[in-house]
This record gives C-alpha cells, sequence and structure tokens, in this order.
C-alpha cells in the first residue's frame, strides 16, 4: 500500500468516525473463510458494515480526529488483526450480531473494544452489557409510555367517577319518583 492509498483510508476513517458515536473493534484472527464470510453475511442482513484495517490507519484516523471525544481508550486494543463494526441506527446493534454470530459455538470474533459515545468497553466479557444497552429509539418509546401512563389513569378515573355519580343521582332521582 503506497502513501496516498494509506492517506485515503485515513481519511475514509476520519469521515467514518466523525459521522457515527459508537463504533466496534473486533479480533477476526484465526477465523476461516467460511466464518468470515458467514459473518459478513450476517452482518449485512443486520445493517452491520464490517471492514478490515490496519491498526496503525486506525489510530491515525483517531488521533487526528482527537479533541474531547476520549479515543484514546482504543488505541490499547490496535494489535493484532482489526476489523471494524459500524451501524447506522443504533449503539447495540453490533454486539447483538456478535452474540447472535456466536451462539453457533463459534468463538470469534472476539470483541476487543466498543466505543459508545465517549464511553470506551474492552474486552471480549462487555458483550452482553452492550447487547442489552437500549437504543434511542427504545429509550424514547419508554419515555411516551411513561408520560402517557398517567393520562390514562386520570382519564379512565374521571370516567369511573362520572359513571359512580351518574348512577348515584340517576337512583336517588328513582327513589324520589
Amino acid at each position: 500500500m503506497n502513501k496516498e492509498q494509506k492517506t485515503a483510508q485515513i481519511e475514509e476513517l476520519k469521515e467514518r468516525f466523525s459521522n457515527t458515536n459508537f463504533f466496534y473493534v473486533a479480533d477476526s484472527s484465526s477465523m476461516t473463510v467460511e466464518e468470515i464470510n458467514n459473518f459478513r453475511r450476517l452482518c449485512f442482513e443486520k445493517g452491520v458494515q464490517v471492514k478490515a484495517y490496519k491498526n496503525t490507519l486506525i489510530q491515525k484516523a483517531l488521533e487526528q480526529l482527537g479533541g474531547d471525544k476520549g479515543y484514546e481508550g482504543v488505541f490499547p486494543v490496535l494489535k493484532g488483526q482489526s476489523t471494524l463494526l459500524f451501524a447506522e441506527t443504533a449503539a447495540n446493534l453490533p454486539a447483538k450480531v456478535l452474540k447472535e454470530f456466536r451462539e453457533g459455538a463459534a468463538e470469534k470474533p472476539a470483541l476487543k473494544a466498543a466505543y459508545v459515545d465517549t464511553d470506551v468497553y474492552v474486552g471480549d466479557d462487555q458483550i452482553k452489557t452492550l447487547s442489552e444497552l437500549k437504543s434511542k429509539e427504545d429509550l424514547i418509546g419508554e419515555i411516551v409510555l411513561l408520560l402517557e401512563s398517567p393520562m390514562k389513569n386520570l382519564v379512565s378515573s374521571l370516567q369511573y367517577g362520572g359513571n359512580t355519580i351518574s348512577g348515584l343521582l340517576k337512583a336517588l332521582e328513582d327513589r324520589e319518583g
């Protein structure tokens, strides 16, 4: 790979990192070609983008973006073979895909690290935690349900109370009549 190609990949990575708040770094070494193809197919079906990059190019792109994003926590895991996983929608989607793929008794790809909104999760033992993270859409849905619940209770109480009062008035009217 010549210098121009490396520069182009660094620019591609910088654009990708700046357009997302989360990414995963996985180790796919020692996987067979068939396993890698199956993993890529599953990722494609679920909407997760997978691509292998050189560790030095990943680190240079992150260093050039720098700032207060906290990318430094990812640097120690950039050893060996690294595969990046990106998803457009949910931060937990790559973890769910890794978990689903590994349910078929596969040990790889192993999670090296995950970067989620300035937090870095290091180690393969974090897959369960990451897969249980709620997406933005899930959280919004829960908030809407919580806000909607008191209104439903109020309306049902008013309806119930209205029925009781009208029933009482009708009984009093019938007794007098």
